[in-house]
C-alpha cells in the first residue's frame, strides 16, 4: 500500500533507538524526509546513519539530526531552527521513573508533566494552524498502555500521560483541525522488545535473583501473543496513522500490546 506521504517532512523525537528509531524508519522507508531528535549526539548519528544506509530507504527521502532535550525551550528552538513546519509530527519521550508517589515532590511532577504532557502539547500548539493552512498534518504520541491500566509504581507516568491523553481528546476534535485534514492520535505501547524494557528486566534480575530469561518468559505469560512486540512493526503502525489514509481517524487512543489490556474499550 502507498501511504501517499512521499516527500513530507517528519519530525521523530527520541529517534536514537527503540520505538522512536522504529516510526523514524518506518517513515523513512516511505519516502518521508526525516528529521530525528534525541539527547544523546553519538547514538543519534548512528541512527542517521543506519536510516541513509537502510536500502529499503527511497533514494529521494532525506534525514537529519538534531542532538537536543525537545523537552525544553532551547531544545525546541534548536529543532525548529532546522525547520520551521512539518507535515508529520511524532512526540517522544522517556518516562518518568518508577516509586513511590509518598517519595514525589513537586520538581519530580513538574518534570515529568514537562517530558510527557507539555512538551507534546508545544509542539501541537507550534505546528498545527500551519498544517490546517497546507490542508494536511498528522501528530502522533507516543504515550503508554498504563493511560488504559495504570501501573501503581508508575504514577508519575500515569498522571503525566493521562493529562495528555485528555488535552489530544479536546483538541483533536475541533473542526478547525479535523476539517483541515490535520489527525492528532496517541499511540499507547506494551511491552516491546526495546533497551528500557532490557534495563528494566536486568535491574529486576539483579534485585530478585532471578535469571533474566524468566522474567522475560513470564512477561511473555501475560502477553496473549506470548512474545514482545518489536519497533519495526510498532513504527509500520504509526506510519499508517501518518498516511493520507488514516485522516478519518483522530482523537483516538491505539493499543498495540499483543492483547494484554483485558478491557473492552
Amino acid at each position: 500500500m502507498d501511504l501517499g506521504i512521499a516527500g513530507k517532512w517528519a519530525l521523530v523525537c527520541g529517534a536514537s533507538k527503540g520505538l522512536g528509531f522504529g516510526c523514524a524508519q518506518a517513515l523513512v522507508r516511505e519516502g518521508v524526509n526525516v528529521l530525528i531528535v534525541a539527547r544523546g549526539a553519538e547514538a543519534l548519528q548512528a541512527a542517521e546513519r543506519t536510516l541513509l544506509d537502510d536500502p529499503q530507504r527511497p533514494a529521494a527521502a532525506e534525514v537529519r539530526h538534531v542532538a537536543a532535550d525537545i523537552t525544553t525551550p532551547a531544545g525546541r528552538a534548536a529543532v525548529f531552527a532546522v525547520r520551521p513546519e512539518f507535515d508529520i509530527i511524532v512526540t517522544n519521550a522517556g518516562g518518568p521513573p518508577p516509586g513511590d508517589f509518598r517519595d514525589w515532590n513537586r520538581e519530580d511532577w513538574v518534570k515529568a508533566l514537562d517530558a510527557n504532557m507539555l512538551t507534546p502539547i508545544e509542539l501541537i500548539k507550534g505546528a498545527v494552524d500551519g498544517m490546517a493552512a497546507r490542508g494536511f498534518g498528522r501528530i502522533v504520541n507516543i504515550t503508554s498502555s498504563s493511560v488504559k491500566a495504570p501501573i501503581d509504581v508508575l504514577g508519575l507516568s500515569n498522571g503525566a500521560r493521562s493529562g495528555l491523553t485528555g488535552f489530544v481528546a479536546g483538541v483533536a476534535r475541533t473542526t478547525k483541525l479535523a476539517s483541515a485534514n490535520v489527525t492528532i492520535n496517541n499511540l499507547l505501547p506494551g511491552v516491546f522488545d526495546t533497551d528500557r524494557i532490557r534495563a528494566t528486566v536486568a535491574g529486576q534480575a539483579a534485585k530478585t535473583g532471578k535469571p533474566v530469561e524468566d522474567i522475560v518468559a513470564a512477561r511473555k505469560n501475560n502477553i496473549p501473543a506470548r512474545r514482545l512486540g518489536t519497533p519495526a512493526e510498532f513504527g509500520a503502525i504509526c506510519a499508517f496513522l501518518c498516511s493520507q489514509h488514516a485522516s478519518y481517524i483522530t482523537g483516538q487512543n491505539i493499543l498495540p500490546d499483543g492483547g494484554a489490556y483485558p478491557g473492552t474499550h
